[in-house]
């Protein structure tokens, strides 16, 4: 059904686009501005290929030449008739898979990208790879196609196939963790930890730079640790979590409050860094800061508190940094539902807010 519609859509465009064009004696549709010289040359061509004895070589070479020279010209209508009628008539032409590859780049110019990801999908799915100019037909398909394609579950198809297919082609680190983000939206939570397990066992994992993720290793790595953890510090509600901290500073427990904070990505940092920080990723005992110190919290939940995120003021924790903001926030762990949405003591903010 879905190739229907695009038939159907890859139609109505090409009607649109050529109503400026006229035909000449041999059929083909060239615009009425073109020079004398081009015409002449096409129909040249043309009357070329036409003829019984023009076959393998050069029959590609003639039909590579029609289509460039349209190219060049940009004239978009003629070559997408061209070649996808030559398609039709021929489809034991083995240049075929090429051919559509000029055709979906033209919709690709003429900014028709869901036309143009027909094409380069039915490339894949019905022809066999071609390496033209020693490039892989299919090859530059999918990496058109993860540039187009708003579908997640496309996306997956794509980027497992550059993977098995061309890993020497591309950073198959990067493509790991980029697959592992298309799981993430699919909700396909086993295949996501997986990918991001394959991604962090890629040696350059720690040093490569991806576009748009500055933080992907930390990011991977910090959900790959909560994944293989016990998870037994997470509370049910925040009013538990609260209150059981809470009880533990009013009775100087260090013990309980070293069992309510996180045991994974726990951290410890002012205001101005960010939790991704190395140097804000902190695991010590509170035994060290509650021994002769008269520590004391807020009533209350600081106002900035939100549905996800709470905040809890104390102090007397120091005599350098007086001030804890002990920060607790909702686990965002889909992959476990009987863990996701309890609550965790992640992390500590040092001073006053800002």
């Amino acid at each position: 059904m879905i190739r229907k519609v695009f038939r159907f859509a890859a139609a109505a465009f090409f009607s649109i686009i050529i109503m400026s064009c006229a035909k000449d004696r041999k059929g083909a549709i060239l615009p009425e501005a073109f020079s004398k010289q081009y015409k002449n040359t096409q129909n040249l061509l043309i009357s070329l290929l036409e003829k019984k004895e023009t076959k393998g070589e050069t029959r590609y070479a003639v039909v590579n030449r029609i289509a460039n020279n349209m190219l060049s010209v940009k004239d978009y209508a003629s070559l997408v008739h061209f070649l996808t009628n030559w398609v039709e008539l021929h489809e034991d032409d083995s240049y075929n898979a090429y051919w559509l590859l000029m055709t979906a780049y033209a919709y690709l110019e003429n900014e028709a990208e869901p036309i143009a990801e027909y094409y380069f999908e039915r490339i894949i799915n019905n022809y066999n790879d071609l390496i033209v100019q020693g490039k892989s037909i299919h090859f530059v398909c999918l990496q058109h196609l993860i540039q187009i394609s708003s579908s997640p579950a496309n996306r997956i198809s794509y980027f497992n196939q550059l993977i098995s297919r061309f890993p020497n082609n591309v950073s198959t680190t990067e493509l790991f963790y980029r697959l592992a983000l298309e799981y993430e939206k699919e909700g396909e939570w086993n295949q996501a930890i997986r990918s991001y397990t394959q991604f962090l066992d890629q040696d350059d994992a720690s040093t490569l730079q991806i576009s748009g993720y500055p933080n992907a290793y930390l990011n991977a790595k910090q959900l790959i640790d909560f994944s293989n953890s016990a998870k037994d510090w997470t509370f049910e509600t925040l009013d538990a979590l609260v209150a059981a901290v809470k009880y533990g500073i009013s009775s100087y427990n260090y013990r309980a409050l070293d069992r309510y904070k996180s045991k994974v990505n726990f951290f410890a940092m002012s205001w101005r860094q960010v939790e991704t920080d190395i140097n804000a990723q902190e695991s010590f005992s509170m035994r060290s800061f509650m021994r002769g110190n008269r520590i004391r919290y807020s009533a209350e939940l600081d106002p900035s508190s939100s549905p996800t995120e709470a905040y809890l003021r104390t102090t007397g924790w120091s005599n350098y940094v007086n001030v804890w903001y002990l920060y607790f926030r909702k686990v965002n762990f889909p992959a476990d539902p009987e863990i996701h949405g309890r609550w965790e003591w992640a992390g500590i903010y040092f001073g006053e807010k800002l």
